[in-house]
């Protein structure tokens, strides 16, 4: 009798969970920061994996324009700045909260790293308004292949740390993969303002079974969340700077504040004079 109720129990949980996945998680997932006319444009990088499988299109408004949040997507990366978003999963210690000049500089054909071993190469690069990584199968194979070579040479690499070794793991994995990963700005309010797009178009096997249905669910909501919090990390960062910069500039516009005068040095007051003697008699 409790076996069964431990079923039935169980079963009704699962059933709410799904029922709560479903009703609930999966719309919040598909609808949020997604516009139609972000999804329909034209966006640079679009071409580098043209049979995508998977395509997903965000974004969001920010209030800084362009410039200034262009640094932090240039400034990206794994032992770089970061990835501005749940930095457990993702990155050995926490993102940057300020643009670092040292990371100022990238050019098409640079790698962003994303592990110690792995990387995206960069493809396009237009200052101020996209930045689009690539990485595919090939590439990530040759990767770690560089990586196990160097480690068996006794040269020092760097551990993968735990969090990201199932990421590793996951996408040499994927036969045919590609992706291509677009960050987009849009000038807003004559460019006072900034629309940051996000693309991801991805080639990858499509999923076998129920299972590999399930997991390759969990995987794309992973994504979302990470992705989610990455966009959500840039505006606030960039927002956060501009604030501060202005706030610097107006306190340098004001002028000095003067010290009122030394006060004179009172003069030390004069003895009272003696009176004159008495005659005596």
């Amino acid at each position: 009798m409790r076996i069964r109720t431990l079923l039935v129990t169980g079963a009704a949980a699962v059933a709410g969970a799904a029922a709560a996945y479903a009703f609930a998680v999966r719309p919040w997932w598909r609808s949020w920061g997604v516009d139609p006319a972000d999804a329909a444009a034209a966006l640079p990088g679009d071409d580098l994996v043209p049979d995508a499988t998977v395509t997903e299109t965000r974004g969001l408004e920010i209030g800084a324009p362009p410039d200034a949040v262009w640094p932090w997507l240039v400034q990206m990366g794994y032992n770089r700045a970061g990835w501005y978003s749940y930095d457990a999963i993702d990155m050995k210690g926490a993102s940057l909260d300020r643009i670092d000049p040292a990371l100022q500089q990238i050019a098409v054909g640079d790698l962003v790293p994303n592990s110690p071993e792995t990387a995206f190469e960069v493809k396009v690069v237009e200052p101020g308004r996209a930045l689009v990584l690539y990485a595919d199968e090939k590439l990530v194979e040759e990767q770690v292949a560089a990586a196990r070579a160097k480690k068996e040479a006794g040269e020092d690499v760097e551990a993968t740390p735990v969090n990201l070794k199932a990421a590793e793991k996951m996408m040499p994995s994927m036969p045919g993969f590609a992706a291509s990963w677009a960050f987009v700005l849009e000038p807003l309010d004559e460019g006072r303002r900034t629309r940051l797009v996000e693309r991801f178009r991805v080639r990858m096997p499509a999923p076998d079974g129920p299972a590999a249905v399930v997991m390759g669910e969990a995987f794309g909501f992973g994504v979302f969340a990470m992705v989610r919090k990455q966009m959500l990390g840039i505006r606030d960062r960039a927002e956060a700077a501009l604030i501060a910069a202005g706030i610097s500039a107006e306190f340098a516009q004001r002028p000095a504040i003067q010290e009122p005068p030394a006060a004179a040095a009172e003069a030390p007051a004069e003895a009272p004079a003696e009176a004159p003697a008495e005659p005596t008699a």
